[in-house]
């Protein structure tokens, strides 16, 4: 224990001087060369090719306030088409929800035109009471009948 201290800083030492013998990564060189069957290779040694050349690489650091705005441009533009797209089918509901509306109302449209011309056609217009048996308007009654028809006709196809 009493050497430990010695020791530290003796190893400190060796990897500070290794760290200055060995380049960095970043800062190797690299080589390219084709070989006699056309092929082109790269490597960090020089191959001694006759066709080889250094290749110039120029690295910098990667600029993390750039890589955010980056991201957060990518995410501000996915967000947008997010919500587009939702709008769309936002609106792409609204508008078959109008059409379903606008079927119904020809429907209703149609079958009262339906009911106003059989009223206007029909000799006797009758109702049937709780029992299952006819009672026959009288000309008052038909001729509210035909008025609320008429009023449907308005309401669904005006």
């Amino acid at each position: 224990m009493k050497y430990a201290k010695e020791v530290a800083v003796l190893l400190a030492a060796a990897a500070l001087a290794a760290s200055a013998v060995m380049p960095l990564a970043g800062a190797s060189e690299i080589y390219k060369w084709t070989d006699a069957e056309g092929n082109v290779h790269y490597g960090d040694r020089p191959s001694g090719v006759a066709s080889e050349e250094r290749v110039a690489i120029a690295s910098q650091r990667t600029d993390a306030a750039r890589v955010q705005a980056g991201i957060d441009a990518r995410l501000e533009r996915q967000a947008t088409r997010d919500e587009a797209r939702q709008a769309r089918e936002t609106e792409d509901a609204e508008r078959a929800e109008e059409e379903k509306k606008s079927a119904e109302r020809a429907a209703a449209c149609e079958e009262n035109r339906q009911r106003l011309n059989t009223f206007d056609e029909a000799a006797r217009l009758y109702r049937e009471d709780e029992n299952g048996e006819r009672v026959y308007l009288d000309e008052s009654e038909r001729e509210a009948a035909k008025q609320r028809a008429r009023e449907l006709i308005n309401e669904h196809c005006g």
